[in-house]
């Protein structure tokens, strides 16, 4: 997910087939002829089209990347497209719809479970297995790619990740003479020392940033929305204990109310000015306040009160369209692209992290000191919203984007009971989910 609406999503193994000259797939025999029994064959085109996941030279490095692919295989030409996601539903329903969407595409995590609803998407369970047969898919963190399993087909590929973590002021801590907690009872006791005069301990807007630490912590405590039959389950024990955590919070005084009206960026503010020191956001979070990059910490993986650890975690993705004239042209540039994409985070500064673990030893991970922390301890850790069934569904973009949990979390910011508020979350689950 480029966080998680749509917000908020590729692995390899055929170039090796272009370096070994062996392959099984049809496009893979002739994929860097170009001429054949002495006659001319025109290039095949494809259009791709990459999500907006980082600064402008993001972009610059993914055409760079395509151009490359382009040089290799004179028998493909792929242009590439910049998506913005400004509007960027409508801009794929109608491409959908008038017959002219992409062969290829990045997306958020949950998009091409939406579209394959819609018959729009390819599945990719042969360039899966063809990776599973010459040892491709163990390089992909642990449960990324069966989250984007769906109708017993994989629908699309992981390319990069998104996942939530605490950061505190370390200043304010060592003030305060607080120890960075490591269990929820050391959290509460932290952050009700940390509140007073103005001050807080945590800060957390009402908005989609704010619902991400409820899901945080519900993974934190073995919990998850759902049961692995896929049935709404909300209101389970570690669920109930991790929202009364957040109530307990907010009747210590340790969180601050004006966060009811919050957004994302307001929360940033108010731990960027000191007058919160725990706020749980993504990874690229320290580089918002780079006049405080050396006072932020990490908050290693807090235990539950049964012993449990988690996060939040989304898989970003990318998929194939079913009106490719080309699929088999498409799969290959997928499986390249997985490859080949490192260029995306050491030239193109995405603001996401790698899928796979052999990209994420890359010094440019290993020698930033929270990237690294992040990886080693918080990315083997993180779930799916959809825990605990095993992978992606349509459904979740409704929950995580339509308000329910939003409103929950607000309700919980203004000292509602969590109960209550629980259960009208979980009415209007029901109701997504068409359960009775």
């Amino acid at each position: 997910m480029r966080n998680n609406r749509v917000w908020g999503t590729v692995s390899a193994a055929l170039l090796a087939l272009s370096v070994a000259g062996c392959s099984s797939a049809p496009a893979d025999q002739s994929d860097t002829n170009d001429v054949r029994n002495g006659e001319s064959k025109q290039a095949v085109e494809l259009k791709f089209w990459d999500m907006v996941w980082g600064p402008p030279e993001y972009i610059q490095a993914a055409q760079k990347l395509v151009e490359k692919f382009n040089q290799e295989h004179p028998g493909i030409k792929v242009s590439y497209q910049s998506t913005p996601w400004d509007n960027w539903y409508q801009t794929f329903t109608t491409a959908i719809a008038s017959g002219t969407a992409p062969d290829v595409s990045t997306g958020a995590g949950y998009q091409a479970f939406q579209f394959y609803q819609m018959d729009a998407i390819l599945p990719i369970d042969d360039v899966v297995e063809d990776m599973k047969k010459t040892g491709k898919l163990d390089d992909f963190y642990e449960g990324t790619v069966e989250t984007l399993k769906y109708d017993n087909h994989y629908v699309s590929l992981p390319w990069a990740l998104d996942i939530r973590v605490p950061f505190y002021n370390k200043e304010t801590f060592e003030q305060a003479g607080v120890a960075v907690p490591k269990t929820w009872d050391e959290l509460r006791a932290a952050a009700k020392t940390l509140s007073g005069n103005g001050k807080y301990g945590m800060v957390m807007p009402s908005d989609t940033g704010g619902t991400q630490y409820l899901y945080a912590l519900m993974l934190n405590n073995g919990g998850g929305m759902f049961t692995k039959e896929k049935k709404v389950d909300l209101m389970n024990e570690r669920n109930l204990e991790a929202i009364t955590l957040i109530g307990d919070l907010v009747k210590d005084g340790s969180i601050n109310p004006a966060g009811a009206g919050f957004k994302g960026d307001d929360a940033i503010k108010s731990f960027g000015q000191g007058d919160a020191a725990i706020l749980i956001r993504n990874p690229g979070f320290k580089d918002a306040l780079p006049e405080l990059k050396d006072n932020i910490g990490i908050i290693p993986p807090i235990k539950g009160p049964h012993g449990d650890t988690g996060t939040i975690r989304w898989v970003n993705n990318m998929m194939i369209y079913k009106q490719s004239k080309h699929p088999e042209e498409a799969k290959q540039f997928m499986k390249w692209w997985s490859e080949n994409n490192k260029p995306l985070w050491t030239e193109g500064h995405s603001n996401q992290l790698p899928a796979r673990k052999s990209v994420a030893q890359d010094d440019y991970f290993q020698k930033d000191e929270h990237v690294k922390f992040i990886l080693d301890q918080y990315v083997p850790i993180g779930q799916s919203t959809g825990s605990q069934y095993p992978s992606a569904f349509p459904e979740l973009n409704e929950i995580e984007g339509e308000g329910l949990m939003q409103t929950l979390t607000q309700e919980l910011i203004m000292g509602k009971d969590p109960v209550e508020a629980m259960k009208k979350a979980e009415a209007k689950m029901k109701e997504i989910m068409k359960e009775k």
